[in-house]
This record gives structure tokens, sequence and C-alpha cells, in this order.
């Protein structure tokens, strides 16, 4: 942020290295942000999250020891409708959000899903609780815009994911605790060059910080992060491709909830469907999980790479079929 009195930047230069410092000696780190931003029904903003949370110490992670928390997560005071999608994870709700309470193993990466509900007409007011390499903010197009104060992002235009055109939005280097807000108008639709990914720059005047925007998807910005990133050995493709399914995959469930409510008659059908939607979502994880497994053991050299391609091959063509079933929740 631009300040306007001489003696104020030069404090704020003097407290960067700090930050900086505060940062590279927390043990817990989050390697992505994915938020996808829509409106709801209600004319309320679901924001659907997926984030990566990494033990970047060679211990496994219990938390502070100030309690039974492990991971804390802060939401947006105010939000409704919160859903944890991973039944697998240990969580609780506390009045800032929620905790995990399983252990992080060294130099392990968990993936956090949730979601909930900003009430219409509201700033989301978001600060993080852990430093954030990047953070990616989703627009289905046709479903409006964002604006952004208090924090520098950059505008990634338009791009397809699993049939879907996303706006897409990033912020790199957020701070723990560092607050930041987002205006999201679900009627105002980026320009046309906002949506082409212009390389222009422009200062946006309701917040008075500058908005980049990049071509494309592949800045170098991402090719950065992503080969200093602890996933830099998938082929980022494939990465995306399995991101698209879980987040289409988080979608459909937030749907079907909301549906579950009001249908409170059909019960026993809509149980029937839940159910195998949430084990076509095991599946998914599984088959992930079985695919990293795989990248490590071969990594190690506990396998030969003919053994590896073909399972590798195998896996793939399994969790490709795992999506195509998954998409009877959303067609």
């Amino acid at each position: 942020m631009i300040k306007k009195i001489t003696v104020f930047l030069l404090g704020l230069l003097l407290l960067i290295p700090i930050n900086g410092m505060a940062a590279a000696e927390s043990a817990i780190s989050v390697d992505m942000h994915y938020l996808v931003v829509s409106p709801a029904e209600d004319g309320s903003t679901n924001m659907m999250n997926m984030v990566n949370y990494t033990n970047t110490t060679a211990e496994e992670y219990k938390g502070d020891g100030t309690g039974e928390a492990v991971l804390n997560v802060t939401i947006p005071t105010g939000a409704i409708g919160f859903t944890f999608l991973d039944n697998k994870m240990a969580q609780k709700q506390v009045d800032t959000g929620f905790i995990t309470t399983d252990p992080i193993p060294a130099n392990q990466t968990v993936v956090l899903p949730y979601s909930y509900r900003i009430a219409k007409g509201e700033e989301i007011s978001l600060s993080f609780d852990y430093p954030v390499q990047m953070m990616q903010i989703l627009v289905p197009e046709g479903m409006g815009s964002i604006e952004f104060k208090n924090i520098t992002a950059t505008n990634q235009g338009l791009f397809k994911m699993d049939d879907q055109n996303y706006q897409g939005y990033s912020v790199e280097g957020i701070q723990a605790k560092q607050a930041f807000t987002m205006i999201y108008d679900k009627d105002k639709q980026p320009s046309a060059s906002e949506a082409q990914g212009s390389t222009e720059q422009g200062e946006s005047e309701s917040s008075g910080n500058v908005t980049k925007t990049a071509p494309a998807f592949h800045n170098p910005g991402h090719l950065r992060m992503w080969s200093q990133s602890p996933l830099r050995s998938w082929d980022p493709h494939v990465f995306l491709i399995v991101m698209g399914a879980i987040i289409i995959a988080a979608i459909s469930y937030f749907s079907y909830f909301r549906m579950k409510a009001r249908a409170e008659e059909k019960r026993l059908g809509a149980d029937k469907e839940e159910s195998a939607f949430k084990n076509l979502m095991a599946k998914q994880k599984a088959i992930m999980d079985k695919i990293l497994e795989l990248e490590e053991n071969f990594g190690d050299g506990n396998m030969s790479e003919e053994d590896y391609q073909a399972k590798l091959a195998a896996y793939k063509q399994h969790l490709v079929q795992v999506k195509m079933n998954l998409r009877q929740f959303v067609e």
C-alpha cells in the first residue's frame, strides 16, 4: 500500500524483514489457497475453499501447544452455512471459524475443503492464520467480478477448467494475520480487456491499490511458484484436472446439501444419492493418495519405471471414470 508520509514509509520498510522472518519461522505454510466465489439462490455469496497446509518442519506438527488445535482456520465474521467437506479429518467449530485436531506428519501437506456463505451486499474481509504463498480466486464466467482493497491482486483473465470458464484472480505472499477485503458484485461483469487477460495495469478508484492483469493462466509468477512448491514433481495440467474435479465435487455436494434441506420428505432417496456421492468422493481421494504414494515410491527408487508408468496409467484411468460418475451430480 502506498503511504503519503515519508516517516511511515521508513517504518514500513523496517517492518518488512521482520514480517519476512516471522513467515519463514512459521511451522505451517499455505502453499495454495483456492477460492471459488459464486452467487447463491438467496442472494448471498458462496465461498468454496480448498486449502493446502504444509508442515515445513522435520517433525510431526501437533499445534502450538496452547490447546487441542493443530490448525486454526479463521472465517469471516458473520459467515453462515459453514460446511466442512472432508469427513475423514477431525475438526471442531469455534467462534472464529474451526480447528483441526489431527497431527500433520513431517514435511507433509494436508488439504482442507470447506465452504460458507456471506450475506448479500456485505464486503468480504479475509485474514489467515498462516502465511499464504499464493491464493487463486475463481469466479464462474458470467457470475460477476471482484475488486480488492488493501492488497495487490493479479487478474488472470478467463481460462477453462472441465468445460467451465472462470475469471481468475491471484494474490501472492499474504502474511499471517494480514487483512484485506474483496468486493464481489454478481451483476458487474469483467471488462473485455480483463476477460482476455490484458497486460495493461490500472489503479482501482475504490481501493487505491494497483490491480494488475496478466495474459492467460501460465504467467511467470505461477511458473515460479509451481517450481518452488512441494507439488513440482506433478504435471501441472494433471494437477489442474484433479483440482477441477475436487472443486466441481465440492460445488455438487453443497448444492445437494441445500436441496436435501428443502426436500425433507424425499429423505430416503436423497440419502441414497448422498451415499453414492460420498463413495465417489472417497474413491477420488483414495486414488489421489495412491498417485502421491506412487510418486514417492518411484522417487525413492523402490520400483522400476515400467511398473511406475503402468500403475500410474491405471490410476489415471480409474480417476477419469470416477470424475465421469461425479458429473451426474452437476449436470
